[in-house]
């Protein structure tokens, strides 16, 4: 930043075997930096040749790999080569990489050759993706895992008002206390969280953005319309997640009822 003023963009480009989120998280959140910089979004190269084989490879402890967490945090998700695999092969990707992250924008490429307008200003981060994000929330669909202990895509869409300290204490729960539980006695396991939420006495439609541990809310230019229906559409990335869970935990702790505890949150059992 010491060079203000003579960047458009900056590109960064983490080994193989980075997580993603611990970087992004840095510029989200560091205040420091500057507000002329922000987080426009997380783009994840896949080979189509290898791609499968990393996304399925096993590590110690049950720990999620590095190939999965990265796709599962993009916001753009590039198969490469795709010239060098046969349809079906490049098809089973598509279908891996999409039960995985069920939000990201995929885009195929040879030899990475891409139009640049599809992979800068994504905006992926702040307010102005509040306004493509309500379209896009609408048909992301719940996915289904294809490995074992694969990250998954669950959405939800639940009517009403939030009240805002509730939604607080809930997605706290979810990326902070981790004692959050499926009908397994599992503990679910957030990676990316993002939504559109109607909070309680505010006009303006909000967006809920959360990588790991971190998470915002930020009202976007968006004001609810006075004839509509006030909703809230969440969509999880993650691991032994499941959507009824979070959905009526959703509704018990958040909505403006009357609050009702489940036996899947469990304050003295927090997960490791």
């Amino acid at each position: 930043m010491k060079k203000k003023g003579k960047f458009d963009y900056i590109l960064l480009e983490t080994t193989g075997l980075a997580d993603p989120g611990a970087v992004a998280s840095m510029f989200w959140v560091d205040a420091e930096l500057g507000v002329d910089i922000y987080l426009d979004g997380i783009i994840t190269v896949v080979d189509s040749k290898y791609g499968l084989k990393h996304l399925a490879e096993e590590k110690p402890d049950g720990l999620i790999n590095e190939a999965s967490r990265q796709v599962a945090l993009a916001d753009i998700i590039i198969i490469n080569k795709t010239d060098l695999v046969s349809e079906e092969d490049l098809n089973k990707l598509r279908t891996t990489v999409r039960s995985i992250n069920g939000l990201g924008k995929i885009l195929e490429t040879q030899r990475s050759r891409v139009d640049l307008a599809k992979v800068l200003d994504l905006h992926a981060f702040d307010s102005l993706s509040g306004i493509s994000l309500q379209k896009k929330l609408q048909h992301v669909p719940t996915t289904q895992p294809h490995l074992d202990q694969s990250i998954i895509t669950v959405t939800f869409e639940v009517p009403g008002n939030a009240e805002e300290e509730s939604l607080n204490v809930y997605i706290q729960n979810l990326l902070w206390e981790k004692n959050v539980r499926n009908r397994d006695d599992a503990c679910m396991e957030v990676i990316r969280l993002k939504g559109l939420v109607s909070i309680k006495d505010k006009p303006q439609q909000v967006i809920v953005q959360g990588v790991h541990e971190l998470y915002d809310l930020e009202e976007t230019p968006v004001n609810w319309e006075d004839d509509s229906e006030r909703t809230n559409r969440l969509v999880l990335i993650g691991r032994n997640l499941d959507k009824d869970i979070l959905k009526q935990l959703f509704i018990a702790t958040v909505t403006e009822t009357e609050k009702r505890w489940t036996t899947h949150f469990q304050e003295d059992q927090v997960c490791p």
